[in-house]
């Protein structure tokens, strides 16, 4: 009986470390809809998983973070029930490519640049200011 509970407890432990993982994106176009879906859900922590890691980037996840926190919960739940809407998908090459979406709250378009970076695929927000007319 003994030898069931360390087992037992150590699952447990470790269930209840409150870490979350994350997997990563198989493809550009992984990354891009799992880099989406998080910031739409409001999954800071899980959009951060996707994302490039530099001061600029964190700026800019941190500017649309306080945005969507300031908004009422109803525009919060309606941004959580929105569809991706993919509206084109270009790899400019073996390590960069565009991933241009809208949704089906806000009807606006946006183009993430995803990069490939020590093998993993990434999302820099700093190219979307390029595509903004």
């Amino acid at each position: 009986m003994k030898k069931i509970w360390l087992p037992l407890t150590l699952s447990l432990l470790i269930a209840c470390s409150g870490e979350r993982t994350f997997r990563k994106a198989e493809d550009a176009q992984d990354a891009g809809r799992e880099f989406v879906r998080a910031s739409l859900d409001g999954d800071y922590e899980k959009a951060n998983f996707y994302l490039l890691q530099d001061s600029t980037n964190q700026l800019l996840m941190k500017k649309w973070h306080k945005d969507l926190d300031q908004q009422d919960p109803a525009t919060k739940k309606k941004y959580k029930d929105a569809d991706i809407l993919v509206i084109n998908f270009h790899s400019t090459n073996d390590s960069v490519a565009q991933f241009t979406y809208s949704n089906s709250y806000k009807k606006d378009t946006s183009t993430l640049r995803i990069v490939r970076t020590n093998g993993e695929w990434l999302v820099d927000l700093k190219e979307i200011m390029n595509f903004k007319n």
